[in-house]
Order: C-alpha cells, then structure tokens, then sequence
C-alpha cells in the first residue's frame, strides 16, 4: 500500500476504527482495522483483518510505516488500542470529541461503495482471500484519488 501512499508530515494524526463485516454467513464476521491520516490527503496508512482483539490490532500497529508512528494516534476506548499503541502518543476518545469523525466517516464510504461490506447484503465474500482482495483494491483506488486531489 506504500506505493500509493504520501510522505508523512513531521507528527501526522491518525484516526483508528474498526468495523465488522463477514465472509460467506454473518457467524463468520471479520473486523477491519484502519488508521486514517487526518491530513488533508485522509488516506489510508494501514489495515488489518481478522478478530477484534490485541493480536489483530499489533497486526495493525505493525503495517502503519515507520514514518507515521511518530505521531499522535486517537481511537475509542476499545481495550486492544490501549494494549498496543504507544501510551504517551495514543489518546482513546468518545465519538463526540469529534477526533475520530474522519475514520468514522470513511467507514460509511467503505459501506457505500463496496456492497461486500454492506452489513444486510446480498453481495458478501465467499471467501477470506477474495474478502481481503476487495479491500486492497478499493484502497490503493481510494489513496491514488486522494494524491490527485491534493
């Protein structure tokens, strides 16, 4: 995902979220981890998927570039983030502090253009390769739009 991704500015903000989605049956959820650049560019830095614990959550810590950890990272109060970010640099927030409205707000776009993570669909993934392939697409997609527009 580097590639389609812009320099990190001296101390970036990132947003953390999580949302659930599914593969085949609605049993079979996954959670996809992202950290959003609040930057005018608000692409996407990295994203796991898997559970909604601590491991899928150091998965996510580790796919954020060297280059944009050195900054300030908000989230809500979701126990893995406190377990895996740095506590000096990670601040956990409610959703009406207004840090985490551009995640929040990219989540509901990720529902609106990828009918796979609509949550009463039709369209789902029939498996977890093809789930994962969606996503990748749609974000080096997404990230490329965002460095035209900057």
């Amino acid at each position: 995902m580097e590639q389609t991704l812009a320099s990190a500015a001296k101390e970036e903000v990132l947003e953390l979220d999580e949302l659930w989605s599914f593969v085949y049956e609605k049993q079979r959820k996954r959670w996809v981890w992202l950290a959003l650049c609040r930057r005018s560019t608000r692409q996407v830095v990295a994203y796991a998927i898997g559970n909604r614990g601590e491991q899928t959550c150091r998965k996510l810590w580790e796919r954020i570039p060297e280059s944009y950890r050195e900054g300030m990272f908000y989230s809500d109060f979701w126990e893995s983030y406190q377990k895996v970010f740095p506590e000096d640099r990670h601040q956990p927030v409610g959703k009406d502090s207004v840090e985490t409205n551009h995640v929040e707000r990219w989540n509901g776009t990720l529902r609106q253009r990828l009918g796979r993570f609509v949550r009463k669909t039709l369209s789902f993934s029939k498996s977890e390769e093809m789930h994962e392939i969606c996503l990748v697409v749609f974000l080096h997609y997404y990230n490329r739009l965002c460095l035209k527009t900057t």
